[in-house]
């Protein structure tokens, strides 16, 4: 019997009868098995029917509830876009033409920017940070962290171990080592303004908390933000590996291939540009450093810097060009033994009580004071936070941002297979852990040292701190040595990533770039970190900082459009739709039996009689059509297919 036809058995639910519980469509038909259920009096099954027409549109296209996600378009081949990287070339070579020609006139220009922003925009750093925060724990913790980056059954690309090396070597390796020492000693010695006094117990405490307030959840979460909708983008959905792609939901597909889409990707470009040369010339300014220490160099001025940033290009370089296999895998799980090394070897033979004793000391301050820091802006300490806020948290906050493209794109690369749950877990817990260790051992060994009265603080500049802490250790020759390795190393990891994702953005979202695009985005990053270093003089680290915060403040408003578009792009994921009409379906037969048949009832799944396709779960050609489903999905004020009936010979009819 087809359904429709006078069958006592179906049963179709009318509005009156559903007393306003809310369902997903009209009422469908319904069969009804009429197999005893033994020890019970009266017997309930539900069979779901098939409806008459087949589920796929017109055109052939699958219901998007069983829709597979279609062949990313980023593992094609990419063409050069000479639009996107026709300007961002222009502009970046006309910005290193400036800064070489002219340094002090761009350092007044990009200080007058930065005044601007800080005095007008500092806020919207502080509240977007932590708005990151919150959105990526709520995709974790919902039911969207089910949704794999992929297809279903994908399984993850790199081992579990390569990929937290890989991702933590491109997303903070020069910034540890940099600021592994001076960062908890800087707070130390010069608490934030309006909290402690200065080198007591309680700026211990203060000196921790702040530190691991810029470089655990806030910045991981800020990274999250973008590899989540380019990772999801690109192997859910099938779209090119594009930031511009990622709007896609907001804009729709040919709009976000216009000149919108072009302007965000150009954005993102230089917004990676400015944030790696930052890190390149924090790489160059800690190895100067070190040659100093050891005596391979006299002083270490600006010449000198650029021929470091010149050869460590070249190498990255050549790193880039061998893949993201060969080149940044290798590299990482190098760095992670000899990062493993160094820090085992600070432990072991540094203040090892006091290590331990800090530990849980951090952890609590940093939790304890979260909401302050979260909250820290100029309302409240005038000038002074403003100046501080400026050279920490403002700074932290825009050089995340505008890390955010290149990091960003290179997690979604290497997490392809990893569900949304496990990449949050891995991208934002796993590297906080680790920092927060390396900041207890390098920053607890500072500040012993500087309570025991060795002025660590006092006789080096900030590169040359974790120096200054190494040589109170036996081996100080070598562990320095083992210092620049890992900063030369992290440097070229962190630019080889870099470089890549600079190339895959030129060319389409491409995830293998040409070589030629790659190197000439490393030798512009390369270029672009000494004009940095240039135009702040003999304050080089403030030329870095300003002109970073200058180049992240248009990303931060992308980064904003991006989480909206992904919150929207999961409401529709494939899984999500399957679970919500499952879960109505289910609920409705669960209703429909107890109000039939109280709690003496079973729910089956089964063939139904005399119809093409088959029940719940089938794939066949028979079934409700694709345009109703997709209005029950999306309005919830309709029906779903019925629940419920009695099989012949119940009592209660």
């Amino acid at each position: 019997m087809a359904p429709g036809e006078d069958n006592p058995w179906d049963y179709t639910v009318s509005s009156s009868e559903r007393r306003g519980r809310r369902t997903l469509g009209a009422g469908l038909p319904v069969s009804t098995s009429t197999t005893p259920v033994p020890g019970r009096n009266e017997n309930f099954a539900v069979d779901v029917a098939p409806g008459q027409t087949p589920v796929d549109a017109p055109c052939g296209d699958p219901h998007p509830a069983i829709a597979e996600p279609p062949p990313p378009v980023a593992d094609e081949k990419g063409r050069l876009d000479k639009v996107v990287f026709g300007i961002s070339a222009a502009l970046a070579l006309a910005f290193v033409a400036w800064g070489f020609l002219a340094p002090s006139n761009l350092g007044s220009a990009s200080g007058s920017a930065l005044t601007w922003i800080e005095s007008n925009l500092g806020w919207l750093f502080v509240l977007l940070a932590s708005a990151f925060v919150v959105f990526v724990l709520w995709l974790a913790v919902s039911r969207y962290g089910r949704i794999p980056l992929g297809r279903d059954d994908e399984a993850p690309e790199f081992r579990t171990v390569s990929w937290v090396a890989m991702m933590f070597s491109a997303g903070m390796g020069i910034g540890l080592m940099f600021y592994g020492v001076s960062e908890p000693l800087s707070h130390y010695v010069s608490p934030p303004p309006r909290t402690v006094g200065a080198e007591t117990p309680e700026a211990v405490q203060t000196a921790m908390a702040t530190t691991l307030f810029h470089w655990t959840l806030h910045p991981w979460a800020i990274y999250a933000v973008v590899g989540l909708a380019i990772a999801y983008g690109t192997f859910r959905r099938g779209r090119r590996q594009l930031i511009s792609s990622a709007f896609a939901p907001l804009f729709g597909e040919r709009r976000t291939e216009g000149p919108a889409g072009k302007l965000i990707d150009v954005l993102a470009i230089f917004a990676t540009l400015f944030g790696s040369a930052a890190s390149l010339g924090l790489g160059a300014l800690q190895i100067g450093s070190g040659m100093e220490i050891l005596g391979w160099a006299g002083d270490v001025g600006n010449g000198v810097l650029v021929a470091i940033i010149a050869v460590l290009t070249a190498a990255f370089v050549a790193s880039a060009v061998s893949g993201v296999a060969k080149g940044i895998q290798w590299l990482s799980n190098i760095n992670m033994v000899l990062a493993v090394v160094l820090a085992v070897f600070v432990f072991v033979v540094g203040p090892t009580v006091f290590i331990l004793n800090l530990l849980p000391t951090a952890i609590g301050s940093y939790f304890a004071d979260l909401a302050e820091m979260a909250a820290r802006t100029e309302a409240v300490g005038g000038d002074a936070t403003a100046a501080w806020l400026r050279g920490w948290t403002v700074f932290y906050w825009a050089w995340w941002i505008s890390w955010t493209p290149f990091v960003g794109v290179f997690i979604a690369r290497i997490s392809r297979g990893r569900t949304i749950r496990q990449f949050v877990s891995g991208v934002l817990l796993v590297p906080s852990v680790v920092t927060l260790v390396w900041f207890v051992i390098f920053g607890g060994a500072g500040i012993a040292a500087q309570r025991d009265g060795v002025d660590v603080a006092g006789q080096a500049t900030a590169e040359g701190q974790l120096f200054g802490v190494l040589g109170q250790f036996p081996l100080a020759t070598v562990m320095t040595v083992v210092v620049m390795a890992l900063v030369a190393i992290f440097f070229v990891s962190g630019a080889d990533a870099a470089s890549i994702v600079m190339g895959s953005l030129s060319e389409g979202g491409t995830l293998a770039p040409s070589r030629r695009t790659v190197v000439f985005w490393g030798a512009v990053m390369g270029a672009v970190a000494a004009v940095m270093l240039l135009v702040g003089g003999d304050e080089a680290l403030t030329g870095l900082q300003n002109l970073t915060i200058i180049a992240a403040l248009p990303f931060a408003l992308v980064m904003v459009g991006l989480a909206v578009a992904l919150a929207k792009d999961v409401r529709s994921d494939p899984m999500m739709l399957r679970h919500t009409v499952a879960a109505e379906a289910v609920e409705q037969a669960v209703v429909e039996g107890i109000t039939r048949h109280g709690d003496d009832f079973v729910l089956v799944v089964e063939p139904a009689p005399d119809t093409a396709g088959n029940g719940v779960g089938d794939t066949g050609a028979a079934r409700t059509p694709v345009a109703a489903v997709r209005r029950r999905t999306e309005n919830r004020g309709r029906g779903v297919a019925d629940v419920g009936s009695p099989v012949p010979g119940d009592r209660s009819d």
